[in-house]
């Protein structure tokens, strides 16, 4: 059986028996009708934003060292120590990290008042943090005053102009 003949006299075979499936399960035909697998349709979730993507990433990592803990520490007993400790093995915008935590936590059902990453000991290490790294940068931390420029001189090399008129 080859060709569009064979694939006719196959269904029709199989319309006889009531119908044929291919290898995938699907119903190849039925009867005299000829049908065609239907995809079935995927829900597209709408992609997250960026920010949503990384806090989605942070909270999983952060949910991970809570797991990897001896013992396993649940979100309910994290303290600030558990993201001190977090924070020292992290890279990149420790702010941003933690404004990411801190709103994760609250939309995993933790309370703003319980929330780990807006307690003040976080906000001392992160000020911390932000002196080292400008200190590292050789940049001072609190920024000077601006030096005011005076104005510049004429060079001595060139003829003073007279105020007075030749007459």
């Amino acid at each position: 059986m080859s060709g569009a003949g064979g694939i006719a006299k196959a269904c029709a075979a199989a319309a006889a028996e009531g119908s044929s499936r291919s290898s995938t399960g699907t119903t190849i035909c039925s009867g005299d009708r000829h049908h065609q697998p239907q995809p079935q349709p995927q829900p597209h979730p709408v992609p997250l934003s960026r920010y949503e993507s990384q806090k989605r990433r942070d909270w999983n990592t952060f949910g991970q060292y809570l797991k990897n803990q001896r013992p396993p520490v649940s979100l309910s007993q994290c303290s600030c120590n558990h993201v001190l400790d977090f924070l020292r093995q992290a890279w990149g915008s420790l702010d941003a990290l933690i404004g990411r935590l801190r709103a994760a936590y609250e939309e995993h059902g933790g309370s703003p008042e319980t929330n780990p990453f807006g307690n003040g000991a976080i906000r001392v290490y992160l000020r911390e943090v932000r002196e080292c790294q400008a200190k590292a940068r050789g940049i001072p931390y609190k920024k000077k005053k601006k030096k005011k420029y005076h104005q510049i001189k004429p060079n001595n090399d060139e003829p003073a102009k007279s105020s007075r008129q030749s007459t």
